[in-house]
């Protein structure tokens, strides 16, 4: 794991380097742009400047020439002038045309000397133009050097940051290599895990079968272990509560299907919107993200369908002979995954939603009050989908208990309710947020000069959609507050406890409902057997009653511990062991006054035949004389003082014969006493010792199935920590090759774009050179043809 943290701050820090490296890349393009532009600037200055240099020299080619011709008129009439003084003056004609000729000759001198001047002062501006080149040259040779620099540590730079990407490669190739290895030595230590895992389950299993033989040898069954099993825990059927719940179902599935309607209105006008605004898509092509974005919202459909359908799945499910809890509604599951599925896919189309209002705060017409309502919507979306987030935890929560039992207690289900009807008011007021913000966009987008028909309708629809959207979802919050007392209610508890129903339960009791309207209904067919309601009830103490003396046992006594060769034995099985020496105490207290119920028997026997003969005499003595009775008397009184003797021997001999294990019959002779006193001694102390040999072996036994319970429970454990540790290996076995396959894919993809990069890098530096070496050879021609000019005019 740590070599893992490693490469994902490492991968981090190149991440790092590459965004600033491309940051700094992208200055650089900006700055070659801007250069490029100038250069393509001063290559038109240039052009300009060259067909004015031409223009210019053509003027000087041409005035030189008329300078020549003037020069050569002005020898011309100097030797005119000559020959004209040689002859002398003659006449009145020759001075006129003396004076024709100065006048043409004075003329033709201004015109030289102005030609003159204008040629000096172009040769002046060519040389000044031709000084400002010079410079400017020399300054763009200067940024062509600075740049060129530039070009050169970037590429060193990018060397650098190949060849340390090249060694990081080499670096992390190695740590996949280790992975790998620790891998294949995982699987193998998860290969001896599993096979110490068999073993020991093999060994749990003949424990576990040794051990339940002797607890179903030496524990009682007891009844109340299982509550869920018991008839006293199933609750009865409650038509109001199934009534209200079909009706509360299809107020609810009325709101869902108005929820669903406004979500497609919804996505359906903002698909229409993306193809419209801020590009229309039957005018010219739309952005590749608004495309992408088209086609999911083509797509919404087959996610909010599903949300309509399995909630009238759901509503069709609860009826008045159903039971209708969290624990059995099944429907919800299929619900609750099309609402994840729904969910998912505002997650999919949220960063879409937000480029495509980026782009059209980017587009030309945007202002700055639609860039901020923009930004608004942006954040009203993202609330809107983390509040969405929020309701799918929660129906996935609520969903769970009909999936996985006990799941969830009653007061986090409560909880749960709660935290779902605020979620909904919040859901309401963001979307109530959401349609003020777009309200108040249509309107900046009505001001606008180039808007069209077709968007304002598209954007009135819109507007349509969100109010019954935002109608729909304050319908549903004020719904579920309202009835937020119902779904937290039970709806049903057991006469025994007050945990939630579970599925058996709700079986059990949808069983005795058509049991007892079958029961209603055939009133003359043979009834079944039924348990009178005392009969119940003591059956129900007898069960409390053995239940809490179970308990008991389990508890830990304050003192007293047992050992048993030289071992102390648990808690429980003390308390046991002292319970069954008190049971053994009880039962031979039993045995004893069963001894004595049997002798009061006997001796009522005796007494019964005593008063028969007594009465026997005594109607023997009525019949006779005087004489008879008082002999009837006489004898009556000697048969008391019998009776009385006998009384007192049978007392006596009771007390003699009675003992722990039975009645020893002998005579009631005085010499035998001692002897029988004696056997029956001998014969209590003999059951006595083995009552107590018995009872050691039972509390041995019972210690080593305590033992081996004790140790089977501890070998479990081990069991399942085992199993948690070999899934969690084997979980960082997943993450470890899904980071070397994502690194790999990452260093493959990050080689290819510096590979693009320099490839791209290496052409912009061909096409610069190109273009410097244009440049130079234009220079270099200027320079010439500069060098040739001066040389002409120097001629001239």
């Amino acid at each position: 794991m740590a070599t893992v943290t490693d490469l994902q701050t490492k991968y981090s820090k190149l991440a790092q380097e590459y965004s600033k490296l491309r940051a700094q890349n992208q200055v650089l393009k900006k700055a070659v742009v801007d250069e490029q532009a100038n250069s393509v600037s001063l290559k038109e200055q240039l052009k300009q400047r060259d067909q004015s240099l031409r223009k210019q020299e053509q003027e000087m080619d041409s005035l030189s020439f008329r300078n020549q011709q003037l020069a050569k008129r002005v020898e011309l009439l100097q030797e005119e002038l000559a020959t004209s003084e040689a002859k002398g003056k003659k006449g009145k004609h020759g001075l006129q045309t003396q004076n024709v000729f100065d006048e043409d000759l004075q003329k033709k001198i201004e015109e030289n000397e102005r030609l003159h001047i204008q040629f000096y002062e172009a040769d002046e501006q060519h040389r000044r133009q031709e000084a400002e080149l010079r410079t400017r040259l020399q300054e763009l040779e200067k940024d062509s050097d600075q740049h060129q620099a530039v070009v050169d540590g970037l590429t060193t730079k990018y060397m650098e940051n190949i060849e340390r990407l090249q060694s990081d490669k080499a670096r992390l190739e190695v740590k996949a290599q280790t992975l790998e290895r620790e891998a294949k030595e995982c699987r193998m230590r998860t290969e001896e895990c599993q096979q110490q895992l068999r073993r020991c389950q093999s060994e749990l299993n003949k424990q576990v079968k040794q051990s339940s033989s002797v607890i179903q040898e030496k524990v009682p069954f007891n009844d109340t272990k299982f509550s869920d099993y018991n008839s006293l825990n199933v609750p009865p059927h409650n038509r109001r509560h199934q009534i209200k719940s079909r009706d509360v179902a299809g107020q609810a599935l009325s709101f869902i299907q108005d929820l669903v309607a406004a979500l497609l209105n919804f996505h359906s006008y903002t698909e229409q919107r993306v193809h419209i605004y801020p590009l229309d898509s039957s005018i010219e092509p739309i952005s590749p993200l608004n495309q992408k974005f088209s086609q999911y919202l083509h797509e919404n459909a087959a996610y909010v369908r599903p949300l309509e359908d399995s909630f009238l799945q759901l509503h069709e499910s609860i009826t008045e002979d159903t039971v209708t809890v969290l624990e059995t509604v099944v429907k919800l599951k299929s619900f609750a995954d099309n609402f994840s599925s729904y969910t998912h896919f505002l997650q999919k189309i949220l960063p879409y939603q937000l480029k495509s209002l980026e782009e059209e705060s980017d587009a030309a017409l945007s202002t700055a009050a639609l860039t901020a309502k923009n930004q608004e919507l942006q954040s009203d979306m993202k609330r809107i989908t983390s509040v969405f987030e929020k309701l799918k935890n929660y129906i996935n929560l609520l969903a769970l208990p009909s999936v996985q039992q006990d799941a969830m207690p009653q007061s986090s289900t409560s909880a749960v309710f709660t935290q779902l009807a605020a979620c909904l008011h919040s859901l309401h007021d963001a979307i109530k947020e959401m349609s003020k913000h777009y309200n108040q966009k249509a309107g900046l987008e009505q001001e606008l000069p180039t808007i069209t028909q077709k968007l304002c309708t598209t954007s009135e629809c819109l507007l349509g959609s969100l109010g019954s959207l935002t109608s729909s979802t304050g319908k549903i919050a004020t719904f579920f507050s309202n009835n937020l007392d119902f779904f937290t209610s039970s709806g049903y508890s057991t006469r025994t406890s007050t945990l939630a129903l579970n599925p058996l339960q709700a079986e059990s009791m949808l069983a005795n409902k058509k049991k007892a309207a079958a029961y209603i209904q055939a009133i003359k067919k043979p009834r079944p057997q039924s348990v009178a309601y005392k009969e119940a009830l003591t059956n129900r103490r007898i069960l409390t009653s053995s239940t809490e003396s179970r308990e008991g046992l389990t508890q830990q006594p304050s003192s007293h511990k047992l050992t048993v060769h030289s071992s102390p034995l648990p808690s429980g099985l003390l308390q046991v062991m002292q319970s069954q020496e008190k049971i053994a105490r009880l039962e031979q207290e039993k045995e004893h006054w069963l001894l004595e119920a049997q002798l009061g028997k006997v001796r009522l026997e005796k007494e019964n035949q005593r008063i028969a003969d007594l009465e026997v005499q005594l109607a023997a003595a009525l019949g006779g004389s005087p004489n008879s009775l008082t002999a009837a008397a006489s004898t009556l009184a000697q048969s008391h003082e019998e009776a009385e003797m006998e009384q007192k021997a049978a007392g006596k001999e009771a007390t003699l014969c009675t003992s722990l294990v039975g009645m020893l019959c002998t005579t009631s002779t005085v010499e035998h006493v001692g002897d029988e006193e004696s056997r029956e001694q001998l014969i209590k102390t003999h059951y006595m010792v083995r009552v107590g040999e018995l009872t050691t072996q039972l509390q041995i036994s019972d210690s080593k199935a305590v033992h081996f319970h004790s140790e089977c429970r501890a070998l479990a454990k081990r069991l399942a920590i085992a199993e948690k540790s070999r899934e969690t290996l084997s979980e960082e076995v997943k993450v470890a090759n899904q980071n070397i396959t994502r690194l790999q894919d990452e260093l493959t993809t990050t080689k290819r774009s510096y590979e693009d990069q320099l490839s791209m890098m290496s052409d912009h530096l061909c096409s610069m050179n190109e273009t410097l070496s244009k440049q130079r050879e234009e220079i270099d021609t200027l320079k010439l043809g500069s060098k040739g000019n001066a040389k002409k005019n120097k001629g001239r």
